[in-house]
C-alpha cells in the first residue's frame, strides 16, 4: 500500500485503514484525501486532582500509566486496557471511573460466556481471517500451520484479505 501511495503522490502517514480509505477513494473518484490532522497531545490542568472513582472521563482521556496504576489498585494485578474498554472510554465521555470499573467486570462476566466473541478490528485482517478460517466446518481438524498458509496465500493475491469460507 505504501508503494502505491508514493507511485500517485498520497498521503502514506496514518492507520491501515486510513490509507486503505485513502486508496479506495482515489481509485474510486480520483480524489486524493488528506491525512486526518495530528491529535494535540493532552497537558494536565493546573487545577490536576489524583485520580478517584468519581474522576469524570474526558473527551481527552488517555490510558496512560497513572490510569493504569488506579485501575489495579482497585481491581487488581489482573487488570489490562482492553480494547472493548478503550471503546467505552471513547463512547461515555462524561461518565466516573467507578462506571468504567463496573464496565470492566461486566466485560470480565461476558468473557466467562463460551459463546462470547469479542469484535476483532477491521485493522486486525490476519486476527478476523484466522477466525473465520477455524469456523469454517470444511477445515475441522485443520491446524493453525494450516491456517497460517491459507493467510499467506490469500495476502499473496491482489484483492481482499477476508476469508471466504469453503463450498
Amino acid at each position: 500500500m505504501q508503494e502505491f501511495c508514493r507511485e500517485y503522490d498520497l498521503p502514506t502517514s496514518g492507520s491501515k485503514i486510513e490509507v486503505t480509505e485513502r486508496i479506495a477513494t482515489f481509485l474510486t473518484t480520483g480524489k486524493i484525501l488528506k491525512n486526518s490532522p495530528a491529535r494535540k497531545k493532552q497537558t494536565l490542568p493546573s487545577s490536576y486532582e489524583p485520580l478517584s472513582l468519581q474522576t469524570l472521563i474526558t473527551e481527552n482521556h488517555r490510558c496512560s500509566e497513572e490510569a493504569r496504576a488506579f485501575f489495579k489498585e482497585i481491581i487488581g494485578a489482573k487488570f489490562r486496557f482492553t480494547v472493548t474498554l478503550q471503546n467505552f472510554f471513547k463512547e461515555n465521555i462524561g461518565k466516573t471511573y467507578e462506571d468504567a470499573v463496573t464496565f470492566w467486570y461486566e466485560e470480565q462476566e461476558r468473557k466467562n460466556d463460551p459463546s462470547y466473541k469479542p469484535n476483532i478490528g477491521a485493522q486486525f485482517e490476519y486476527n478476523r481471517f484466522t477466525r473465520a478460517f477455524f469456523q469454517d466446518p470444511y477445515n475441522k481438524g485443520k491446524t493453525k500451520v494450516d491456517a497460517i498458509s491459507a493467510w499467506n496465500e490469500i495476502k499473496s493475491k491482489p484483492g481482499s484479505n477476508v476469508y471466504e469460507p469453503k463450498k
